[in-house]
């Protein structure tokens, strides 16, 4: 089989378009050290899950975590940092969008041509606007990066104008902001491409954030975190998908989780969430994110969200599985 083209190349032609949210840790599951013969496997795996879309005929937008990774390039900069200048956050962001982008490109080709479908995947280096106002900024509150010793990290503090606090046990580490995503920079080549058949690739860890410089009205990389499911979910509408997919490590979304009594949602309506939003039931560092994603997504017209694990994917499709977003606000 020769290179892949493009069986659907009609750009009129009604296909249901999906943008598909993963975390990071989908290459590195729970005991693994994260090597790369590990990441190539757990990227292969999980991109033969990912076909059950092509099999249905979906226009594909995927998108991914990148927390474990850029980790590991901050804790490579800090060991280096005497003999190396360091790069900052925003850099290593968009380098961990050609990395795992390329693990995942190279995956989802070879699943293909196993399959004789013929289309491309591009992995798109996505910026992405933020609010150089926006509040985060003033309040710094994600950690990033290796623990450090006090001593070291007020070090870092003085000389390099870090933001740093006590993060529980694991020490001190560095704190930067994680400002709300406004505009996706490259939505109309992903929403054209995908829209063309071709399988994207895009906001790669929540993509890198920019800023306008008031003075050039350049794009500045700004030193921040964004959200990947807030990013996705705003790339969602702009690609004009259908239904929005968010994988996690659990099998739908739950109700008092953890406790006695805890059960899972099957549909639900916006009404429902919005409800369960304001009781408090989803945490801001696990589910609080996902769940406010998909419901902003259905706010702005989106039809349909779903959140479930890769496992449960092909029976969330068909209503067995899973929790459904439905309706409008």
């Amino acid at each position: 089989m020769g290179d892949p083209e493009v069986s659907n190349s009609d750009p009129n032609t009604p296909t249901p378009t999906v943008v598909v949210a993963m975390g990071g840790h989908a290459f590195m599951l729970p005991g693994e050290r994260g090597t790369h013969e590990q990441a190539v496997e757990n990227a292969r795996a999980i991109c033969a899950g990912l076909m059950v879309f092509v099999d249905r005929g979906y226009n594909v937008v995927l998108t991914h975590g990148n927390g474990p990774q850029v980790g590991d390039l901050l804790a490579q900069v800090e060991r280096t940092r005497e003999h190396i200048p360091p790069r900052p956050l925003d850099v290593l962001v968009a380098e961990t969008e050609g990395s795992l982008g390329y693990l995942l490109q190279r995956a989802l080709l070879n699943e293909l041509r196993q399959r004789e479908v013929r289309r491309y995947v591009v992995t798109v280096i996505t910026q992405v606007l933020v609010d150089k106002l926006d509040p985060a900024f003033a309040a710094p509150a994600k950690p990033v990066g290796p623990s450090l010793s006090e001593g070291r990290a007020k070090q870092r503090e003085a000389e390099d104008g870090w933001v740093v606090k006590l993060d529980g046990k694991r020490g001190w580490r560095r704190v930067v902001a994680s400002p709300r995503p406004i505009k996706v920079i490259q939505r109309h080549m992903i929403r054209e491409a995908a829209h063309r058949g071709h399988i994207v690739i895009a906001a790669g860890g929540g993509g890198v954030p920019v800023t306008k410089d008031p003075s050039s009205d350049d794009y500045i990389g700004v030193e921040a975190v964004i959200d990947k499911d807030l990013t996705s979910s705003v790339l969602a509408t702009d690609v004009r998908a259908d239904l929005l997919v968010i994988l996690t490590a659990v099998d739908g979304v739950y109700l008092n989780w953890g406790q006695p009594n805890e059960s899972r949602l099957g549909a639900v309506t916006m009404a429902e969430c919005r409800r369960y939003i304001d009781e408090g039931h989803f945490p801001a560092g696990s589910m609080g994110p996902k769940v406010e994603a998909i419901y902003g997504f259905m706010q702005r017209g989106g039809k349909r969200g779903l959140i479930t694990d890769i496992h449960s994917l092909a029976d969330a499709l068909d209503g067995r599985a899973g929790t459904h977003f439905v309706g409008r606000i």
